[in-house]
């Protein structure tokens, strides 16, 4: 992210950079894209692109959870701090 974006996502959102709902959102059409490429890979009887999709899944499914111990580390903050 470039410095004038990130500035401005900081002074909009005051959390020096909330990125967490589109980080979510690409993680997830990855998701739905890598289980795609999987279920070709089973239709093609192609081994390499049947893993390929379950690699691809399984990273996009990483970050997603990511996101929520991200999403879980804010709110505690938040409850804290109130």
């Amino acid at each position: 992210m470039s410095g004038a974006i990130r500035s401005a996502r900081t002074a909009e959102t005051g959390r020096g950079g909330d990125m967490s709902f589109t980080d979510k959102a690409k993680n997830k059409v990855e998701e739905l894209g890598a289980a795609a490429k999987e279920r070709i890979g089973d239709m093609t009887d192609n081994d390499r692109m049947r893993a390929e999709g379950a690699n691809q899944q399984s990273g996009a499914r990483a970050r997603q959870a990511g996101e929520k111990v991200k999403d879980a580390g804010r709110n505690a903050k938040d409850a804290i701090t109130k």
